[in-house]
Parts: structure tokens; sequence; C-alpha cells
């Protein structure tokens, strides 16, 4: 019997009230579970607006210690109620430290631990080093009930090396919430394709699925351009949104042909690891 895992990607428009939009996210994850989703991506920090478009201090009270984040404990009942995974993107808030993280919540409401995003961006509208440390975790995959799930966090979806390091951890497909859009400082930068295509690139120099969940719509003149997606172990996008909708994004993958198609390629076999040592 072969191994399938579905996955989902949330795309949606959030508020700022927490509560309002742990309630649509868990509103969305019902209908992804309806849909036979295992594994269901929320974006990144979608508990308010995006709050790194300018530094303004007042904004380090929305961080909380994960393990007892309202996201993190209602979505932790509700993965328990629908036997879903749900990697919960918050604010984080640990002792005086401060980190854009994750929280991998397995299908028995079980919360895994956390991931600390490793990259942190420093730019016009996305101000995040005034925010974040730098994570401290090392990159994390999660062996769940569901399959083994590898989680970068937006800005790490531009690092090869991310991608390659959960490949490299056992991930059957690599998640990527995100929150990314217009530059300010650039009205005719428009970044969506290639932030797609770099994506797609991990799956094929991967061998495996990813799915990017981003936020969509307008945030106090901040526009996030959605186009969320999922893409099979080739890199073709199998379902996506465009820069309006809100949603959900479901497709399955049998993981056995994926794991064959994996090592008839040999590129974890070739790979020359006695060549690293010329870089620092």
């Amino acid at each position: 019997m072969s191994r399938t895992l579905t996955v989902a990607s949330i795309q949606f428009t959030p508020s700022d009230d927490m509560q309002a939009n742990i309630d649509r996210v868990a509103g969305f994850i019902r209908e992804a579970a309806g849909q036979g989703a295992d594994v269901v991506l929320p974006p990144e920090l979608f508990c308010g607006y995006y709050f790194c478009k300018t530094q303004e201090e007042h904004h380090f009270a929305r961080a909380l210690p994960w393990h007892d984040h309202p996201a993190v404990m209602q979505l932790g009942e509700l993965a328990a109620e629908l036997g879903v995974v749900i990697p919960v993107s918050i604010y984080e808030k640990d002792g005086p430290h401060y980190y854009n993280s994750l929280v991998m919540i397995d299908a028995d409401g079980t919360p895994l631990g956390v991931y600390r995003k490793s990259h942190i961006p420093d730019g016009p509208g996305y101000q995040e080093k005034y925010y974040f440390r730098p994570g401290d975790t090392g990159f994390r995959t999660w062996q769940t009930m569901k399959g083994n799930i590898g989680v970068g966090v937006c800005w790490d979806q531009w690092f090869p090396e991310a991608a390659r390091a959960m490949a490299l951890m056992g991930a059957d497909v690599l998640l990527y919430p995100t929150a990314i859009g217009a530059e300010p400082h650039d009205a005719s930068l428009d970044t969506a394709a290639r932030w797609r295509r770099v994506m797609q690139g991990h799956a094929v120099a991967n061998v495996m699925p990813v799915v990017a969940a981003n936020r969509v719509g307008d945030e106090e003149g901040q526009v996030f351009y959605g186009t969320s997606f999922i893409t099979d172990h080739v890199g073709e996008v199998v379902t996506d949104f465009g820069r309006s909708e809100e949603g959900v994004l479901v497709a399955s993958f049998d993981l056995d042909v994926i794991d064959r198609d994996r090592a008839a390629w040999g590129f974890f076999r070739d790979r020359r690891t006695d060549l690293y040592d010329i870089l620092v």
C-alpha cells in the first residue's frame, strides 16, 4: 500500500485582531480537512497585521511564549479534533529574546517543538531585524503522524541550503509560510514570479513537493501579493491562487513514487561533500 500525503495551503487577508484571525484560520483548516488534508499550512505571522514595515517599539507587546500562545493552544485542540498536522507561525517571546517562530502541532494536538526563523531580512517594508533575533534552533524537520515535514519561514525560502538541509534530514515535503508583497522603495518591483521560481527550484533539486502559503490584500498601505501555491516533486505547480483570492489549496502526493524518483535522479548519491571545505 502506497504512502499518500495530502497537503493544504491557506491564503487570506488577516485583520489586526488575533482571535478573529485564529478563528478564520480554524475555519480554513476545517475546510481543508474536509477535503482530506493531512497537513494544513497557514501564512507567516497570521495572528495580526504584518507589523515589521517600520520600527516601532510598541509592537514587541505582540510577542508571547510559544507554549501558551493562544494560536498554539487553540489550533492544537483543533488538530486533535480533526487529526491534522498544523504548523503555527507566531511572534515568540523567550525571556528577553524575540523570535519569528513556528510551532509544529502533530495530528493528535501535541506540540512537537519550535523552529526559529534562521534568516532575518532587513529592508524597506520588511524591517525584521529590529524585531527578531536570528533563530538558534537550526533547521528542523518534524516526524509527525502524517509524515516527515520540513518547514522554513519566509526569508528562509530564498536559501537553497535551507531546503537541502531539511531534505537531508529526511523531509517528505517542504513548507514555507510567508508574508511578502510590495516593495515600498520601488513600486515597479514585483518579486512574485521569482519568489515562486526559487521554491520550484527547491522542489526540483530535492525531488519533493513544496507548499507556500502567503497572505493577500492591503494592510495599511502595504499590499501582499498572495500567489500561494503547491508544486509536485518535479517543480510543476499543481494548484495555486492569484493575487486576490482567499481559501485553501489542496494536493495529494504518493510518497513512495517520490522516494523512487529521488533515488533514480541521484542528486543525493552524487553530492560532493568532500569539496565543501572550500566554502567559508
